[in-house]
């Protein structure tokens, strides 16, 4: 198993589950930092962007300055992870939307995109590299509806072939919530994309 005790990782803290990811990164032996002011982003060697509300979370990033601070923060080679509200804030295009996101992953995205609060639901998925399914929890998941660069990998998808966890350079952004399974390997996966 690797050693990720150098590691820093942010968890940005405007909305949404931060603790979650905070527990899990924890428990992998890495530094969690709850982020709340851009100036935290310089002391971190990656950031992952949390499940909740895409939109209010987009709107406290433009409201304390983090959306031209996290596109630098990428543009340095720094890894970046968003599950669920965090794909939608990271992808190129929200599906008949304008809110506030970062486009620097080149995907398409549809918000709600797995039904209602009510149609939540957990599956076994079967992910690139894995030996064994994933327990994946999707609530009100959005799902990628359009690659938009060839160089976007998916990693694993749902019925219809609907993309759910995708990696382009140094940015990953899966639909569900790893963070609310006891199953670190997709954290795992994001730690080891930092170099």
């Amino acid at each position: 198993m690797s050693d990720y005790a150098q590691y820093r990782i942010g968890v940005l803290a405007l909305q949404g589950a931060v603790s979650e990811h905070m527990a899990q990164i924890t428990a992998l032996g890495a530094q969690a930092v709850a982020v709340k002011q851009v100036a935290q982003l310089a002391d971190l060697d990656a950031l992952v962007l949390p499940g909740g509300e895409s939109t209010a979370i987009g709107k406290l990033m433009v409201e304390y300055g983090f959306i031209d601070a996290i596109r630098t923060f990428a543009a340095s080679g720094k890894a970046l992870f968003g599950t669920c509200a965090g794909m939608i804030l990271l992808a190129s295009e929200i599906e008949g939307q304008s809110q506030p996101h970062l486009d620097l992953i080149a995907i398409r995205v549809r918000r709600n995109a797995s039904g209602r609060q009510v149609s939540s639901y957990q599956a076994d998925l079967a992910i690139k590299d894995m030996d064994a399914p994933f327990p994946a929890v999707f609530i009100r998941a959005p799902y990628v509806s359009e690659l938009l660069a060839d160089d976007v990998e998916v990693l694993a998808e749902v019925e219809k072939n609907n993309p759910v966890l995708v990696r382009q350079g140094n940015i990953l952004a899966c639909s569900f919530h790893p963070e609310l399974s006891d199953d670190g390997r997709v954290m795992r996966l994001f730690l080891d994309m930092i170099g």
